[in-house]
């Protein structure tokens, strides 16, 4: 390949490219060498846009084990309602990401505001790749849930960076989603 390349250069130069006006030129001696063509410089690719609040984007090659946003990301639109859920528990209001730890390897990360405060980085367990099931909640992992003063959540919003660093997000009344 290579060598045609070189070639279709050399003709091109040879001839003055192809916009280049047409004239004799003398045959080259029999015995000369080949003319040698440098090879074109690499093209410098485009600057890629800066990572979005220094998260790079990860490869979406389909695993089959749903660890890329191409694989989760429609059971979590899909799943929408789903993502969190709040209920009082022993005098405190508990917030649960259960449903969005359950796919959380094709995440990169998950912010969660209460009340239309500030978003809060949500942290999440590792994905578990070395394990058959790599979304797994493992014990080790701690608990999908934090606990607010009883009667204080009204409302919670979620944002998702996907690990192409698409994002998706989702608002809910407290209210709607207490579970007993």
């Amino acid at each position: 390949m290579l060598q045609f390349l070189l070639f279709v250069l050399a003709i091109g130069v040879r001839s003055g490219g192809a916009d280049a006006p047409q004239t004799a030129a003398a045959p080259a001696p029999e015995d000369s060498a080949p003319a040698v063509v440098a090879a074109p410089e690499p093209a410098t690719p485009a600057a890629a846009p800066p990572p979005t609040n220094g998260l790079v984007a990860e490869p979406q090659e389909p695993t089959g084990r749903f660890t890329t946003a191409t694989e989760v990301k429609p059971i979590l639109s899909a799943t929408k309602a789903s993502w969190i859920s709040t209920r009082e528990w022993e005098g405190q209001d508990l917030i649960y990401v259960t449903q969005l730890w359950s796919w959380r390897c094709g995440l990169l990360q998950m912010q969660v505001s209460v009340n239309g405060g500030p978003m809060q980085i949500w942290p999440m367990p590792p994905c578990h790749i070395d394990q058959q099931a790599p979304n797994a909640i493992l014990e080790s992992d701690g608990l999908p849930y934090a606990a607010f003063p009883l009667g204080s959540v009204q409302s919670v919003d979620v944002m998702l960076v996907f690990d192409d660093l698409s994002t998706d997000t989702a608002s809910y009344d407290g209210n709607g989603v207490m579970r007993p």
